[in-house]
């Protein structure tokens, strides 16, 4: 299993109607015929010291192996996303996981 866990940071000065766009676009993804499971969502209400909560939105998607990961980053909706997307973030951080199911 692999698991690609990606958290963006949207600029403050997005309108709504841009906003809208970005949270169309990043649920698009799921959509790709390679994601096994996708989740969409922005930080919890949890507070402690050791939780990252300062991104916008939180895109979470699992794939077969890497190689179907790798065919994720070359989709169509994947390449879509990152063209019309991309201006609404100032920043993007991307973790991969090679994930045992045990």
């Amino acid at each position: 299993m692999f698991v690609h866990a990606v958290y963006f940071w949207l600029r403050d000065d997005l309108t709504a109607a841009e906003t809208m766009a970005f949270v169309e676009g990043v649920h698009s993804l799921r959509t790709i015929d390679v994601v096994q499971h996708g989740y969409v969502g922005v930080p919890a209400a949890t507070d402690r010291a050791v939780i990252e909560r300062s991104y916008s939105y939180a895109l979470v998607v699992v794939f077969a192996d890497k190689g179907a990961h790798d065919a994720y980053q070359t989709h169509p909706v994947h390449d879509r996303f990152r063209h019309t997307c991309s201006p609404f973030w100032r920043k993007v951080l991307i973790y991969d996981t090679d994930a045992d199911e045990g």
